[in-house]
């Protein structure tokens, strides 16, 4: 169907460590659950309510997943875009079920990390900067698989890990920039 848009975005934190599985052919695939929250106050009692939702994300990219299995842990904040899939299968009783999930395909997608690294891990060599770990050269800083990607405002792939920061727009070389975003 011509004009038609299928686009996730998600910005909330990892419910669990992700699972990585492993096909046949040797393709990665990691699955994640990621919690959004919603608060209000109810007009009515005057308390604050909350409405948590879950969401299953699937990544067929192997150079995403590899940043989702080696810095992702539960509670983690992530921004992530993907595509919203429906899949029927059949279940160990016979029953056909369908799920639907959040799916980063191989050539589509982006994950940022939000969070600094609450672990005290290795983050391997990425800086985290106020608070939020860029990967990549995507059109928001972060690692995408869009190759050119935008903008700018992130790393190239030739110094991902050399600590080196890397200017968007007309942002200084050393980009000394203090903008922070609230969402």
């Amino acid at each position: 169907m011509a004009g038609s848009v299928n686009k996730v975005i998600l910005i909330g934190n990892l419910g669990r460590d992700p699972e990585v599985r492993n096909t046949q052919s040797g393709s990665k695939i990691v699955n994640l659950t990621v919690a959004t929250s919603d608060t209000w106050n109810d007009r009515q009692s005057g308390e604050r309510r909350e409405r948590t939702e879950w969401h299953r994300v699937v990544i067929f990219n192997e150079r995403l997943g590899d940043v989702a299995e080696r810095f992702l842990r539960k509670g983690r904040k992530v921004y992530l875009e993907g595509e919203l899939r429906t899949r029927k299968w059949t279940d160990q009783s016979g029953q056909e079920r369908y799920t639907t999930e959040v799916t980063i395909d191989r050539f589509r997608g982006e994950l940022v990390l939000l969070d600094s690294n609450r672990g005290g891990d290795d983050n391997g060599g990425y800086e985290s900067n106020s608070g939020s770990s860029s990967y990549g050269g995507g059109s928001r800083g972060g690692y995408n698989n869009n190759e050119g990607g935008g903008f700018g405002g992130g790393r190239s792939s030739s110094n991902q890990g050399s600590g080196s920061r890397g200017g968007g727009w007309d942002a200084p070389p050393d980009n000394d920039l203090d903008d922070e975003i609230p969402f």
